[in-house]
């Protein structure tokens, strides 16, 4: 006999309630949390408020045959405070709405809520409320965050400037690579269940896909370091993609080296393991949830020794479109092909 609880045993009432118990707030703009009909915070005078929005829905955002719910749930938090760092913001609430089919069991939400937990603890952010509701299709999770920042200091896309910097934190591909190894050991489960996934050579790529990390530390850095990116975003969508946004939002071109583009070890072996062209990788991957951001030549001498942050190219004037410069020095038009929802 199983000892999962279905959904319908508990309620929706009676789920919220065991999924409040948990939850700690230290946040000191949280006046209000979980449990009446809105939450309620009083942001510190001269900070302005950011908001973001963001939605996981299975089948097209992950795969539950091999996303680990406690990965899941702490990948969301992640992702939309990844938003937030980059504003240049410091995440302090989010809300959670979540639509879930009736397979669902209790100790699985409770798993997914877990990963959110250590996820509010990592980024020292509070779950303030949010809401449940069945689903009749898949998993659906919606999560808002909010964040603060210093009136005026938040970063934009459209700040970047002719002969600014061009920069990315930590490396690019894993994150597409990890998803090509998890969908290669799912076909080989489903062709003979007895298979045993063979991950442990894929570590490293495979954490890249299921538990990305937001780069709040950049952030802290950048400001110890006295540096105010011109313009910032995150990589959700591929580096290439978000160059092209940053562009078309600055009204600038842009020079990108490909043989300044980093990627780990791991990930360049997994290229040519799966014969992939590691360029394409970094370019159009998607889900590193890295920072690109642009900063002032001026500024070069203060990021120049920083180990996870590494000078890929320079904005130009608009006329000079935005093109990739090969190792040869040919310049090719920079063309966004990473993940396109629609």
């Amino acid at each position: 006999m199983s000892d999962l609880t279905p959904l319908s045993q508990l309620g929706e009432f009676g789920l919220i309630r065991r999924l409040q118990q948990d939850i700690t707030l230290t946040q000191p703009s949280t006046i209000l949390g979980i449990g009446d009909d809105a939450a309620i915070l009083a942001p510190p005078a001269g900070q302005e408020v950011v908001v973001t929005t963001d939605l996981l829905v299975e089948g097209v955002h992950f795969d539950l045959s091999f996303s680990p719910l406690r990965h899941l749930g702490y990948k969301a938090v992640a992702v939309n405070v990844s938003d937030v760092a980059a504003m240049l913001a410091t995440p302090t609430q989010i809300v959670v709405g979540l639509s879930m089919p009736s397979r669902f069991t209790v100790e699985a939400v409770e798993e997914l809520y877990a990963g959110m937990r250590l996820a509010c603890e990592a980024y020292g952010v509070d779950l303030v409320g949010g809401d449940t509701t069945g689903s009749r299709g898949g998993l659906v999770i919606s999560i808002t965050a909010l964040g603060q920042v210093e009136a005026g200091k938040a970063v934009r896309r459209s700040g970047g400037k002719p002969t600014d910097i061009l920069c990315v934190t930590g490396d690019l591909g894993g994150a597409y690579l990890g998803l090509q190894v998890l969908e290669r050991e799912k076909q080989a489960f489903l062709a003979d269940p007895d298979t045993q996934p063979e991950l442990d050579n894929y570590n490293y790529v495979v954490q890249r896909q299921l538990k990305p990390e937001a780069r709040l530390d950049i952030v802290h850095e950048l400001r110890e370091l006295g540096v105010q990116p011109t313009a910032m975003l995150d990589i959700s969508d591929g580096l290439a993609s978000e160059v092209l946004h940053m562009c078309a939002a600055s009204g600038t071109g842009a020079r990108v080296f490909s043989e300044y583009l980093p990627m780990a070890n791991p990930s360049l072996e997994a290229a040519a393991e799966f014969n992939l062209d590691p360029l394409t990788c970094a370019l159009n991957g998607g889900e590193d949830y890295e920072l690109l951001f642009t900063i002032p030549v001026t500024d070069h001498a203060k990021i120049k020794n920083h180990p996870d942050i590494t000078v890929i190219g320079h904005l130009t004037e608009k006329n000079d479109a935005v093109n990739l410069i090969t190792k040869g020095g040919q310049a090719v038009p920079l063309q966004a092909q990473g993940f396109n929802h629609f």
